[in-house]
Parts: structure tokens; C-alpha cells; sequence
């Protein structure tokens, strides 16, 4: 739970399908702060409209506003809610916790977004990424995981952190790219363990793809 609590709830600009968007929205829930969601269709546009553009500059979600404070990039801010209104435990203070919280991060935006993340955009949205490339790097990104959570409860330790968060989304919906969990039982152990959180919040699923166990 939170330590502290926004004036008002802060406003999540999103797309219900991105897992960048969800890593937000979860984080928002487990620290239990108020917040109101904004969809912006990105088939429609939305984030290319100036004054989206204006928050984001990249058109990209999601976007928080709290207050007079914006911020674009996921992992971004992750650690600003974390910080701004988590206990320590989410964002550790020790050189060694917040290092290993952040080789987390750069997994985030390294191999799980072009892994598990690139599958799924060729899968789901039909995005035109080498589809074997990323199925390499989703394996390989799993090979070395694997083994990690079988040592901890969590990505970092014994207690959740913005590091589970930053790569839950993407890894549980690995199936959606055609990237099967049947292989890893720590992941899926560790993935049935942060949606026993309270706050937990699911992305919607897509469609599975076929090839997907």
C-alpha cells in the first residue's frame, strides 16, 4: 500500500491491449491509489493528436498526470509512483536492491520488449517484426529467468518489487505471441505468485494463437 496519497486521482492515459500500459495501471492498483483511465485508440490516432503529443512526445502509452507532474515511458514511471507514494520494499534504497531492480528495468525494455512483446505484436496486431527473432530472444530471455526464480519468491527477492511489475505483463501474455510457459514452472509459479497480490489487475487477453500450449 501506498504511504502517502495524490490530492486527486491521477489520470493513466492508456490502451487497454499494451502491456507497457498495463505495467502502469498495475502498479497504480497494488500501491492502492486513486486513478482514472484515459483510452487513447491508437487505431483512430489518438496518439498522434497534438495535445497527446504534447504529453507524450513519442506518441506513445501510456502517460500518468498527477498533479502538474507528466511522465511518459513505463519503467519511467514505475519508479516515480514508486518513490512518490510506495514504501521502500517497491524501489529499494541499498546500492545492491536498486541495482538489481534496474538490470530488471533494462530487461523491460531489452529483450522482453523485443521478445515476448515483439511476438505478440506480430501475432496479435499483425505488427511486421521478425516474427524468429523474436521467439529467440523470448527463449532466451526465459532460459535465463528460469533458473533466477527458482532462487527467489520474487524477481529481486523475497518481496515484490517495480521489477516484477516492469516484466510481469509481457511474460504472462507470451502465449498470445505463440511463446509457450509450458516449458518454465518457475515463471508461471512466479507469475501465479504477483497475481496473488492484492490490487492485482489482469490485462484482457487476445486471442490465442494456435501454435500456442
Amino acid at each position: 500500500m501506498s504511504l502517502s496519497r495524490p490530492a486527486q486521482p491521477i489520470r493513466l492515459y492508456a490502451m487497454r491491449l499494451s502491456g507497457h500500459a498495463h505495467r502502469a495501471l498495475l502498479c497504480l492498483s497494488l500501491l492502492g491509489l486513486p486513478f482514472e483511465t484515459v483510452e487513447v485508440d491508437l487505431v483512430a490516432g489518438e496518439q498522434k493528436s497534438p495535445e497527446f503529443l504534447a504529453m507524450s512526445p513519442f506518441g506513445q502509452v501510456p502517460v500518468i498526470v498527477d498533479g502538474e507532474t507528466v511522465l511518459f515511458d513505463s519503467t519511467a514511471i514505475l519508479v516515480y509512483l514508486a518513490k512518490r507514494y510506495g514504501d521502500p520494499s517497491w524501489l529499494p534504497d541499498d546500492p545492491v536492491g536498486a541495482a538489481r531492480v534496474q538490470q530488471w528495468l533494462s530487461m523491460a525494455s531489452g529483450p522482453i520488449a523485443h521478445g515476448p512483446c515483439a511476438a505478440r505484436l506480430v501475432k496479435v496486431f499483425g505488427i511486421p517484426i521478425d516474427y524468429d527473432v523474436a521467439v529467440r530472444v523470448s527463449t532466451r530471455l526465459f532460459d535465463v529467468v528460469e533458473p533466477a526464480l527458482g532462487k527467489t519468491p520474487f524477481a529481486v527477492g523475497s518481496h515484490p518489487t517495480i521489477a516484477d511489475i516492469a516484466a510481469y505483463s509481457y511474460i504472462a501474455h507470451a502465449p498470445e505471441g505463440g511463446v509457450s510457459l509450458a516449458p518454465y514452472p518457475n515463471i508461471r509459479a512466479w507469475l501465479a505468485r504477483i497475481e496473488a497480490l492484492p490490487g492485482f489487475v489482469a490485462m484482457p487477453s487476445s486471442p490465442l494463437p494456435a501454435t500456442a500450449a
